[in-house]
């Protein structure tokens, strides 16, 4: 069997593109602006013009919610730029149980809460930087990752 085949069944290179433009676009944001692109502070920076509690209301969120609020709407538009021209506006299904999205959802949230960020800003962001907190992040994410998957896998199985 073919390993690539297997691993990668509709191809590579759109995974390819989709990290160099992804690493660039966080690249060029720290290079030219100083400022790190990580989402879960973006989510928390954008709560903060309607959620009046003190975490939200801190200055870090605050002071930066106006172009961390244009990063997410990039991050938007790039989706829609990619469903029109590559899916060509088709509807994307999945065959995974909602109660199972918003478990999944809920753990994801709670656990960037509990790591201070997600995994795109410490695994992006964070390793590209050499930040250790980050790679320890990174190790912890995966390593759940893979056990999970395991589990789900034998469990649905």
């Amino acid at each position: 069997m073919n390993l690539t085949l297997s691993l990668f069944p509709l191809g590579w290179q759109h995974y390819f593109l989709g990290g160099l433009l992804v690493g660039t676009g966080t690249a060029l944001l720290f290079v030219l602006t100083g400022r790190i692109g990580g989402m879960s502070t973006v989510f928390s920076s954008t709560w903060s013009y309607v959620v009046q509690r003190p975490f939200f209301q801190q200055a870090r969120f605050v002071d930066s919610r106006n172009w961390r609020l244009v990063y997410a709407a990039g991050l938007i538009l790039g989706a829609f730029i990619w469903w029109m021209g590559f899916a060509g506006g088709a509807s994307q299904a999945t065959a995974v149980p909602v109660w199972q999205l918003l478990v999944g959802g809920f753990f994801v949230g709670y656990g960037a809460r509990l790591g201070n960020g997600c995994t795109s800003g410490h695994g992006i962001c964070g390793l590209g930087s050499m930040q250790l907190p980050s790679l320890m992040a990174v190790l912890t994410f995966m390593a759940t990752a893979f056990l999970t998957a395991n589990i789900a896998a034998r469990w649905l199985a």
